[in-house]
């Protein structure tokens, strides 16, 4: 069985695009969403610029099939817009921990967004976004989802390549046992194994949390919401159902057990 990777050896520094691009989408708290300005004859300031494209700050998550999710105000400009005009573009940045941002890797993500009711996909983005769970049952609040057509993917310098929605889907048996497996993997392992989800958050991610809690597990990693940070931790091999989803902790928890043993022989040697 393949070991898990280490932070250094994530998908997001690897060359397989696909994996680049499920990463940056999976593991983002926000993106820039792009609209088309509808148009507002009546009023002076938008009727000048109607058309134009119309970029917002969006919190973002991902159902298990990989579609990228999101809660939004009718109210909002970018909803008067989708109500003219469905098509959109989600930017997922992954540049924020480089010195250098244009050598990081950015997804733009284009499709067309419909609302969702779907409580599996609206639990997934509450988990990720509890605070945003005070606006859920507003009237004028929907979440949405991006049926992705096409995506873009900027991997680093010289590394370009335009991704279709078959390169990026889950496969539907995947996404359809890791839906109906996640909430007992996440309570199980946050129930039962707290001191190895802390392990994964300080060996893995090399963070030092005081807190750290399985908030979300998908056939490609799991999420972590450490003290108020969010991490995402990606498997090396997607699993391809249940089965494949305990063989890849049983795997991480094989390859800490390692690295500990490790320390411990090291140790002894400088003592």
């Amino acid at each position: 069985m393949a070991m898990p990777k280490t932070p250094s050896e994530n998908p997001a520094s690897e060359r397989d695009n696909v994996a680049i691009a499920r990463h940056l989408l999976r593991a983002a708290e926000t993106a820039v969403l792009s609209t088309r300005l509808a148009e507002h004859p009546a009023d002076e300031h938008r009727a000048t610029v109607a058309n134009f494209p119309y970029g917002s700050l969006v919190l973002t998550a991902c159902t298990q099939a990989g579609a990228p999710l999101m809660l939004l105000s009718d109210l909002a400009e970018h909803c008067q817009n989708l109500a003219a005009d469905d098509r959109a573009c989600l930017l997922f940045d992954g540049t924020l921990d480089h010195d250098d941002r244009l050598a990081g890797p950015r997804l733009s993500v284009l499709g067309r967004l419909t609302k969702t009711t779907d409580p599996a996909a609206t639990g997934r983005f509450l988990r990720r976004h509890p605070n945003a769970s005070i606006y859920a049952d507003f009237k004028d609040f929907n979440f949405y989802t991006l049926h992705i057509e096409q995506a873009h993917l900027v991997a680093g310098f010289g590394r370009i390549q335009w991704l279709s929605a078959a390169e990026l889907a889950i496969p539907p048996i995947a996404a359809l046992a890791t839906t109906a497996g996640e909430a007992e993997v996440i309570a199980h392992m946050n129930d039962d194994h707290p001191a190895a989800i802390l392990a994964y958050a300080e060996d893995l991610l090399g963070q030092q949390p005081n807190d750290c809690r399985m908030i979300g597990c998908d056939s490609g990693g799991f999420d972590l919401r450490c003290d108020k940070k969010l991490l995402r931790q990606s498997f090396a091999t997607p699993a391809a159902d249940l089965t494949g989803l305990r063989e890849n902790f049983m795997a991480l928890s094989q390859h800490l057990s390692r690295r500990q043993e490790t320390r411990n022989g090291n140790h002894d040697q400088v003592e």
